[in-house]
C-alpha cells in the first residue's frame, strides 16, 4: 500500500504487479481495532505494520493484543466514471460520488497523496456531507476548524473544492512532519500535532485512537479492493 503516488499510471502499474494476500484484523485490549498487512518483533514490542512497507506501524506490547483474525480483502467495487468540470457542484447539500472522486483525485495529485487515503479521511470526518458541522465547529467534508482553514487559505469551508484542497494540504503537512508515519499523521489531523508531540505517539484519547483505526481500516479496505482489481485486470490481459 502506498500513501503517496507519483501518478495514476504509476499506481496502476504497481498494483498490477502485486498479488492478493490475506490481511489481519487486530483488536487491542483498549478497544483500538485496525487492519495490518504484517507484523514484526522489535525487542519486547510487537510492530503492527499498516502496509506492505516498513515505515507505517503501531508498536504495542504483546499483552496489549486481545485478538487477531485473518481474513481475505473484500471484492473490488465498480470504478466511478470521472465527470466533466462543469458537472461538479461544490456547494450543494449532497455531492455525487463521481464528483467527489474527481475533487479528491485533483487534490491528491496536487499534494502527492493517494486518492483513497483522502476518501477514507472524508468518510471518517463528514460521511461525505459538504455542509457537515461538528460540535466543536469543524466544517465541511474534511472538517476544517475555522482557524486552520484561514491559515490554509480556505475562504469557504463549505465549498467542497476549497475544503478538500485545504484538508489535503494539512494532511500532507502532517505526513511530512511525521516522516510519512500514517498513524501519527492521522492522529495529528484529529487531535493536533501538539498532542502527538506531547505523548510521543498516538495520544491515549479514545476518540483519536478510534478515528485513526477507522481511517486506516477504510484505507486498507479500499486499497485491498484496488489491489484485487489490478490483479484481475492483469489476469484478463494475459489471456488475450
Amino acid at each position: 500500500m502506498r500513501i503517496r503516488c507519483l501518478s495514476v499510471s504509476c499506481a496502476v502499474l504497481a498494483l498490477a504487479a502485486l498479488t492478493a494476500h490475506a490481511a489481519e484484523r487486530v483488536t487491542l485490549r483498549n478497544g483500538y481495532d485496525l487492519v495490518c498487512d504484517h507484523r514484526g518483533v522489535d525487542g519486547n514490542k510487537v510492530r503492527l505494520f499498516l502496509d506492505s512497507g516498513d515505515a507505517n506501524f503501531i508498536e504495542v506490547d504483546p499483552s496489549d493484543i486481545a485478538s487477531t483474525q485473518v481474513f481475505q480483502p473484500p471484492a473490488p467495487q465498480t470504478p466511478l466514471q470521472s465527470p466533466t468540470a462543469t458537472q461538479i457542484q461544490t456547494k450543494t447539500a449532497t455531492l455525487r460520488q463521481q464528483d467527489l472522486r474527481q475533487l479528491l483525485a485533483r487534490a491528491g495529485s496536487e499534494h502527492d497523496l493517494d486518492v483513497d487515503l483522502l476518501a477514507s479521511v472524508v468518510r471518517a470526518e463528514s460521511g461525505g456531507n459538504p455542509h457537515a458541522v461538528s460540535r466543536t465547529g469543524a466544517r465541511g467534508l474534511m472538517q476544517l476548524m475555522p482557524g486552520t482553514a484561514a491559515r490554509l487559505g480556505v475562504r469557504d469551508s463549505f465549498a467542497a473544492d476549497q475544503n478538500i484542497g485545504g484538508g489535503a494540504a494539512y494532511l500532507d503537512a502532517m505526513l511530512k512532519r511525521y516522516h510519512d508515519n500514517l498513524a501519527l499523521a492521522l492522529a495529528a489531523y484529529n487531535a493536533g500535532p501538539a498532542a502527538v508531540d506531547r505523548w510521543h505517539g498516538v495520544p491515549p484519547y479514545r476518540e483519536t485512537r478510534t478515528y485513526v483505526a477507522r481511517v486506516i481500516h477504510e484505507f486498507n479496505k479500499r486499497y485491498a479492493a484496488r489491489q484485487r482489481a489490478g490483479t484481475a485486470a492483469t489476469q484478463i490481459a494475459s489471456t488475450r
